[in-house]
């Protein structure tokens, strides 16, 4: 059986290569679809097959998923262009004959009020049309997204957001990268909500304090106080509006999940909260 992994160079998409081999896939049987073949040069030495696969380029997808059995599409990360292209490599992958297609979506995708919603939900209803198998992962929030704040709240005492009292059931991309592995290797199709242990950003700020002994808050900031905010530390005014707009709806409970789909796939609780931010803290 081979198994192919968009984005594979990425964050997510080198973890799930890792989590294949560490669930028994032998190298040779993964390919590694990029759109820089270069950055690959570790995955091949390694014994995994490269080929080029730009979401830009769909010349380059069916090739990339020739005799490819079970994929996994790892959602882009240009928002406003992501529907296409992944329109683009669902196409290429039912030309292909590819027999089973995981997609990394976002929690709740079919009823969510998260701007990032809308591209995922197309991307889903593309995926219901093709005829092809296939499994919606529905990624809650990373908790990488918070950890690469920590050197800024340390240095200022703070972390800055619009999300209140609401609870974002995060999890680590680890966590969500062998979630991602199990349910290529079982081939079963499913919508799969996948979050972790719950927190709200105060108890994240003090989480981070209690570890460092640096005094840390989270400070909760009016929406277009933490969009400009969010500018001033060079963000684009388009993104930055996305992303204040997305900790309203944490506010409002849209990152929360009681679903246990992620401990079912991985066999154990999602990472801890501590545990995650020991181990940032120590990187």
């Amino acid at each position: 059986m081979t198994i192919a992994v968009t984005g594979a160079t990425g964050h997510l998409g080198r973890l799930v290569v890792e989590a294949l081999i560490s669930r028994g896939v032998a190298p040779g049987e993964i390919v590694a679809a990029v759109r820089d073949t270069a950055k690959a040069a570790d995955l091949a030495a390694r014994g995994v097959e490269v080929r080029l696969a730009d979401y830009d380029k769909p010349e380059t997808l069916a090739p990339a998923f020739a005799g490819v059995d079970r994929l996994l599409l790892i959602s882009g990360n240009e928002v406003g262009k992501r529907v296409p292209q992944h329109t683009a490599v669902i196409e290429a992958a039912r030309v292909a004959g590819v027999g089973f297609l995981a997609y990394t979506s976002i929690l709740r995708a079919d009823t969510t009020k998260v701007g990032l919603g809308p591209e995922h939900l197309a991307t889903e209803q593309v995926i219901a049309g093709s005829g092809l198998p296939y499994a919606l992962l529905r990624n809650g929030w990373y908790i990488e997204n918070y950890t690469g704040q920590f050197g800024t709240a340390l240095s200022t005492g703070a972390f800055l957001g619009s999300a209140g009292d609401g609870r974002i059931a995060a999890a680590t991309r680890d966590d969500f990268a062998e979630a991602a592995a199990a349910v290529l290797l079982s081939g079963e199709p499913g919508v799969y909500e996948l979050g972790g242990e719950a927190f709200t950003m105060a108890e994240l700020a003090a989480e981070v304090a209690r570890q460092t002994g640096t005094p840390v808050e989270y400070r909760d900031l009016p929406v277009a106080e933490y969009q400009a905010v969010l500018v001033g530390a060079g963000l684009p005014e388009g993104y930055a509006a996305l992303l204040a707009d997305t900790d309203a709806k944490i506010a409002d409970g849209e990152l929360d999940t009681d679903s246990d789909d992620l401990t079912r796939l991985i066999g154990r609780p999602a990472t801890p909260l501590a545990d995650a931010v020991a181990t940032a803290l120590k990187a």
